[in-house]
């Protein structure tokens, strides 16, 4: 189930999301946890605070103990692997049909705080939780290569493709069930 965050809001850090994930997963038994992009900050917060049967990091941010969003973009390597950001468009919908495109589009663009990136992250080291790293072979902003260095270099993960880009939610959504179901069945 998706959650909403309150992404909109200055007076909410990476602790007020995980509040807001943990509320809402209060009365499931039988969690997995899918983080995608940002999300990757909160996913592992939330895993530290309840049980988890599974993490999942989808073209994610893998954050380091002390470390704020802000200083991540730098810190992770990312500009080694994607010098320059376009404006959005073709990093995020390149992959997504037209239709979905357009109706993501038709809605606005979600507003989002910089507040999280903020606050460093909290956590000493990765909770003891099982993780996986699911990367779009596609995703021009996280691009693979820098997925696998981010990965490994954090983690000492591998990581695992599925076709898409960045929003492989939105082009490829039965491949990534697919991929999710799986795992879910292999935890």
């Amino acid at each position: 189930m998706p959650v909403d965050l309150p992404a909109a809001s200055d007076d909410v850090g990476l602790e007020g999301y995980t509040d807001v994930v943990v509320a809402a997963a209060a009365d499931l038994d039988d969690v997995v946890v899918v983080a995608q992009s940002m999300g990757g900050l909160v996913g592992p917060l939330v895993c530290a605070r309840r049980p988890v049967r599974l993490l999942v990091l989808l073209n994610a941010m893998i954050p380091a103990p002390g470390e704020t969003g802000h200083a991540w973009w730098t810190a992770s390597g990312l500009p080694d692997f994607r010098p320059s950001v376009d404006d959005g468009t073709d990093a995020f919908f390149h992959d997504v049909p037209p239709d979905v495109t357009a109706e993501a589009f038709a809605l606005g663009e979600p507003p989002q705080s910089t507040r999280p990136f903020e606050d460093p992250w909290p956590l000493a080291g990765w909770p003891d939780v099982p993780t996986r790293v699911l990367a779009g072979r596609d995703d021009r902003f996280f691009p693979l290569a820098f997925q696998r260095h981010l990965a490994r270099a954090r983690l000492g993960l591998d990581v695992d493709e599925v076709p898409g880009g960045h929003l492989v939610a939105l082009s490829r959504p039965d491949a990534l069930a697919e991929r999710l179901a799986d795992y879910a069945r292999d935890s």
